[in-house]
């Protein structure tokens, strides 16, 4: 049997989702079938003190306009892409990723005010035209979400956690907006359940769009 090609696999959704964790339990799962793995997150590639991610999560919540956002968040895309994310697919590894361009699109397009269109032409260019084989977009109200996002420790990293319900509401709105305008891209995994639960709903997806029975 020859080897299954490398993909790359990102997890979307607002604060509190359970990306992180879920990142590990895949990466396991993955493992187990001998797949190589590589995990990283956005903004930073991986560097929870990287410069440009400081910029970004770090003060006030309305230290940047959205357009400032999108435009750091383009350049620490940029730097991921060519550092991390190529390097590892050209290897052949399965690289998951915590954040992606659809964070941009929801954070600074559907919550932020910017349209789709400036942010997809920024998208484009950071990643020349390169998009996930598959986003897994865990939901869960709002409310539960920053319930359990501000009951972390962030190390001062909570800019985004910070900003406005009504900023989060249209954030989440904006996350279910870009699954259904991309099915065949992304799944919608509901993040209220149990850790396993939500798990197990992962592992299906991603056995039945990636791994073709694997």
């Amino acid at each position: 049997m020859s080897p299954i090609p490398g993909r790359f696999i990102t997890l979307e959704g607002g604060e509190g989702a359970g990306k992180s964790t879920q990142i590990k339990l895949l990466r396991a799962f993955l493992e187990q079938k001998s797949i190589p793995v590589k995990t990283t997150f956005e903004p930073g590639g991986g560097d929870k003190q990287g410069p440009i991610r400081r910029l970004l999560v770090t003060g006030d919540p309305g230290r940047w306009d959205a357009m400032t956002e999108a435009f750091l968040f383009a350049a620490d895309r940029r730097d991921h892409m060519v550092k991390t994310v190529r390097p590892a697919l050209d290897e052949g590894r399965w690289v998951l990723c915590d954040r992606f361009g659809d964070s941009t699109m929801a954070y600074q397009a559907y919550a932020g005010g910017l349209t789709r269109e400036t942010v997809s032409t920024l998208q484009h260019m950071a990643t020349e035209g390169r998009a996930p084989d598959l986003t897994l977009i865990l939901d869960l109200p709002v409310e539960t979400g920053l319930e359990r996002a501000l009951g972390r420790d962030h190390d001062g990293q909570d800019r985004f956690e910070r900003k406005s319900f009504a900023f989060h509401e249209r954030l989440r709105a904006g996350f279910l907006d870009i699954a259904r305008h991309e099915p065949e891209r992304c799944a919608v995994i509901d993040a209220t359940r149990d850790i396993d639960s939500v798990a197990e709903a992962i592992r299906r997806t991603v056995e039945d769009r990636l791994l073709g029975g694997h």
